[in-house]
């Protein structure tokens, strides 16, 4: 087991200090987004400083984030969008990165036209040597829950087709611990790790209501032992957006996370790879 921390969760921070923050807290990986590595060049700088920032902490680079609007548009705004995934896919084969995660429609409603266009994704994924990763989101009127998903992915003719599973959107929408049992363990890509807001109703929560691992209702440890006994043993990444941790030291923040991740698979009875 790798424990991750997603740039997300310190997301004021310079992208090298995000970096810096996450060796020093003791993950293996950062999961980046492509809009900051953007950003960094904008600014001046080069994707070779990010390469050298992830050799000096020993940081893998698990997955990439995100690829968008390949679900809400139409021909050559289509055509546009795959463009851009091309581009993405290549800058996460620069950084060794093998998954880039695909956000499904946000304001589209429905689902039973994404197959076709996310095998779109996993062939020019193939051309790169990059997994594309379908993702849920449980706050959006298209694909919002894992029985959803699963029948999107049954419906692709792939052998890398997977989806990443993350303990809020499973909470806040629809889905049960029976529903990940179900699912085959090779559809699963990684696992992002993060808590419900105690205050709020369920379904009806947003990514800035996310909070720290054991901070909220969530039973992750059930959860995690439901994985493990299904044999999942590759990423635990924790993933939040919350302004309170954000106003706070980063190092403070990533090194808050790492403690409770570990107490969790700790009490699983997983091994952490050095």
């Amino acid at each position: 087991m790798k424990l991750a921390l997603n740039a997300s969760t310190i997301k004021p921070t310079p992208l090298l200090e995000k970096i810096r923050a996450t060796g020093e807290a003791g993950y293996q990986g950062i999961e980046l987004w492509a809009v900051e590595l953007y950003e960094h060049v904008g600014r001046g700088g080069e994707i070779s400083d990010v390469e050298k920032a992830l050799a000096d902490y020993g940081l893998e680079v698990p997955c990439f984030i995100a690829i968008r609007s390949w679900g809400d548009t139409e021909g050559r705004e289509y055509d546009l969008a795959l463009d851009e995934a091309r581009r993405r896919f290549e800058l996460a084969a620069r950084l060794k990165c093998p998954l880039v995660v695909c956000t499904p429609p946000i304001e589209k409603a429905g689902f039973a036209d994404l197959h076709g266009r996310y095998q779109d994704l996993l062939e020019i994924g193939d051309a790169a040597g990059i997994t594309a990763v379908l993702e849920y989101l449980s706050f959006i009127p298209s694909l919002n829950n894992v029985p959803d998903t699963v029948s999107v992915l049954e419906k692709v003719d792939h052998p890398k087709k997977c989806t990443i599973l993350d303990a809020f959107h499973s909470w806040n929408n629809q889905t049960t611990q029976e529903d990940i049992e179900k699912l085959p363990l090779e559809w699963i890509s990684h696992y992002h790790i993060n808590d419900a807001n105690p205050n709020l109703p369920r379904y009806k929560q947003l990514d800035p209501d996310r909070v720290m691992v054991s901070d909220g209702v969530i039973d992750l440890k059930s959860e995690l032992s439901l994985l493990k006994s299904k044999g999942y043993d590759k990423w635990l990444s924790l993933e939040i957006f919350s302004q309170e941790w954000w106003d706070k030291d980063p190092l403070e923040t990533a090194k808050v996370g790492y403690d409770r991740m570990k107490q969790l698979v700790d009490a699983v009875g997983w091994e952490i790879e050095s």
